[in-house]
């Protein structure tokens, strides 16, 4: 899959691409990330890509021009159409069934914003998809799109060392979009404390239902809407619903 980003900072993404274990993915080109800096395509000498905002008011806008000069380029240089993705706080919040898809498309041009925003006609012209990281604002767009290319990346075949690794995070369909359960490794004992029992019985099927319990545990006190969903999907069954009355 591709991804074009669009971001005045395109600096920013080099040590991402290089680092961790997702850089196998990069390395691959099982994604392939091209970045495009909007001033690039900027006209007068000072390559000018933001303006003060009709109305007044504090900061900057990018200006429509150069961001729709370099989205056309970088549609151009894919050779075909292609979702179009801003991030943004009126967006979608990003979620593991959205990453799921992404991670199984094509790829799409990512839009990184700065200063204020972005001419809303450009928004309402080009943009096809937007989506938030949450209720909060970042300076600009390029880690929440690092957010969603690392989330993808790690998804491809290969890149994780172990490939059940991804299956057991919070909310894959694997665990029935629960949180996950607590981890622990050596020593046995630590600070005073030591490891849960089950994990050390070596019994599988006892520490398979300690780790059930917990994810229904955490996620029950956490996220119980997720309970909730888990149950209208049939997900849970009578254990499920002992342990959550249980814990109760």
């Amino acid at each position: 899959m591709r991804f074009d980003v669009l971001t005045l900072f395109p600096e920013l993404f080099a040590p991402f691409v290089a680092s961790g274990v997702t850089r196998r993915a990069y390395e691959s080109k099982q994604v392939e990330l091209v970045l495009w800096n909007p001033r690039d395509f900027a006209q007068g000498n000072y390559k000018r890509v933001d303006d003060r905002p009709f109305g007044g008011g504090p900061g900057m806008v990018m200006m429509a021009e150069p961001l729709a000069a370099c989205l056309d380029a970088a549609l151009a240089a894919r050779g075909a159409p292609a979702p179009v993705v801003l991030f943004s706080p009126i967006g979608e919040a990003l979620r593991h069934e959205a990453v799921e898809r992404w991670s199984a498309s094509e790829g799409a041009v990512l839009v990184c914003g700065r200063y204020e925003g972005i001419d809303q006609r450009f928004v309402d012209a080009r943009i096809t998809h937007q989506i938030s990281l949450g209720d909060f604002v970042l300076s600009g767009g390029e880690i929440a799109a690092m957010a969603l290319l690392d989330a993808v990346a790690r998804l491809q075949p290969g890149v994780l060392g172990d490939e059940a690794s991804h299956v057991q995070d919070s909310f894959n369909p694997a665990l029935d979009g629960l949180l996950d359960c607590p981890h622990y490794t050596r020593p046995e004992q630590w600070s005073g404390q030591g490891v849960p029992a089950p994990l050390l019985s070596g019994h599988h099927a006892q520490i398979e239902r300690w780790r059930r319990d917990q994810r229904l545990a955490i996620t029950a006190a956490r996220r119980p809407e997720l309970i909730d969903a888990a149950r209208a999907a049939g997900k849970l069954n009578k254990a499920d619903e002992a342990a959550l009355k249980k814990k109760l």
